[in-house]
């Protein structure tokens, strides 16, 4: 029930001791705000873990192969592992029913590309029409390669943005114009923008059938590239993910004669992993700064539990004069804590304010490699909220409890 006495009470107390309780509460502020800050940032950390993900399929594994580590079989270590196209049909057709997307490829590091008078060495690489779900590339003008140009050995080619600003300087429309590529004509059937940015535009796509005929590479393939079908959670995605790479590298290792515990021949880079180790990462951050929150929270109660045992001090006589007059230590308790969570939530309040209008008009303007868009959904706002209450509580207590236990007699003789 509302009760106006004690309300007018409250505020008395406040207003004799205006100092006190501003310093007080900005003690529990600055902690609300300092915690909501550093749940922003972990969560503008987790946004920006997740953009550089975007970069490439989030699920992909990448094969490529090194130079054999052990003897094995008789034959010497230091040899240099190439797959070839067969590599790749059988783990098509073997995993068919598991794969979204596949690839494989051919790549020439620096080819010299040519447009009238405008030149540039770019990376040249040769795959399948899937590459542009592997990479995540949005076509911004005409098609990416498909597989008519795949079985016709055609030569034809995808530029990206950045490629047709350095070649066509002239406002030149580039899809069905010739560019060369290392003195040979290829017809540019699209522009494709990539989310990693210029550092992934610096790559011409052409059919790797073409690129493999016209490049000397016979049936020589670089590297793998799959993504497997989206499974219900994360964890069933990471062991579907560990269990086919193992069986890969098993394939690839028994193929090419390599000893089974030789790590350097055959690698596979599996993203599920590496965004797994990241977010537990980020988790770890997260807990750690929801320490650091809770610490400084913790700091200011202490703070306003001292104030309220000061005030418990201070009201000595009157609360021995209420319990001689018959007042119960409920209600003895419950005037201290009503005090106590007040001034905690009243302070709390104004520090999670600060901080969600910092968060929602800075945040927005934080945007780099790691960190973007820092801010806090609802759920933990709201738990932030109880948090003050919890405090205000805890504030409280201790002082109101010492509060019952006074004896009028005690009481009434205080100076």
């Amino acid at each position: 029930m509302f009760d106006v006495e004690r309300w007018q009470e409250i505020f008395e107390t406040i207003s004799k001791n205006k100092l006190r309780t501003f310093l007080t509460g900005l003690s529990v502020a600055s902690g609300i705000f300092i915690l909501v800050i550093l749940l922003g940032i972990g969560e503008g950390m987790q946004n920006g873990i997740s953009k550089q993900f975007e970069r490439n399929a989030a699920n992909i594994l990448y094969v490529f192969t090194g130079v054999t580590s052990k003897e094995y079989k008789g034959l010497n270590p230091g040899r240099q592992i190439v797959m070839k196209n067969d590599d790749f049909s059988y783990i098509s057709s073997k995993y068919q029913d598991d794969l979204e997307y596949k690839s494989s490829i051919f790549r020439i590091w620096s080819g010299l590309i040519t447009f009238k008078n405008e030149s540039g060495a770019y990376r040249v690489e040769g795959v399948w029409p899937d590459y542009q779900f592997l990479e995540n590339a949005g076509m911004t003008e005409g098609r990416y390669i498909n597989y008519k140009d795949q079985e016709n050995f055609e030569k034809v080619v995808v530029i990206s943005e950045k490629i047709k600003s350095d070649l066509f300087k002239n406002g030149e429309n580039p899809i069905g114009e010739y560019i060369q590529i290392s003195n040979i004509n290829f017809k540019v059937i699209g522009v494709y923008t990539d989310p990693g940015g210029e550092r992934e535009e610096t790559r011409v796509f052409l059919p790797i059938s073409t690129a493999q005929r016209v490049f000397g590479g016979a049936n020589n393939i670089r590297n793998l590239s799959f993504t497997l079908e989206k499974k219900d959670n994360f964890e069933e995605a990471l062991a579907e993910s560990e269990r086919f790479t193992e069986e890969v590298s098993s394939y690839l290792k028994e193929k090419h004669i390599i000893a089974p515990d030789d790590t350097s021949a055959i690698n596979i880079n599996n993203t599920l992993e590496e965004a797994k180790r990241f977010y537990d990462l980020i988790n770890m951050i997260k807990f750690f700064f929801w320490g650091v929150g809770i610490c400084t929270i913790i700091a200011g109660v202490v703070g306003v539990s001292n104030i309220m045992l000061i005030i418990v001090k201070e009201r000595t006589k009157e609360i021995g004069i209420r319990k001689a007059l018959g007042a119960e230590p409920v209600s003895i308790i419950v005037m201290v804590l009503h005090e106590s969570i007040f001034i905690t939530t009243i302070a709390g309040f104004v520090g999670l304010i600060f901080s969600l209008a910092l968060l929602e008009f800075v945040g927005p303007m934080i945007e780099t490699e790691y960190i973007t868009n820092p801010s806090i959904n609802f759920s933990v706002a709201i738990s932030t909220v109880f948090i003050l209450i919890i405090a205000g509580a805890i504030a409280g207590f201790f002082p109101a409890w010492r509060a019952a236990r006074i004896k009028p007699i005690v009481a009434l003789r205080d100076e």
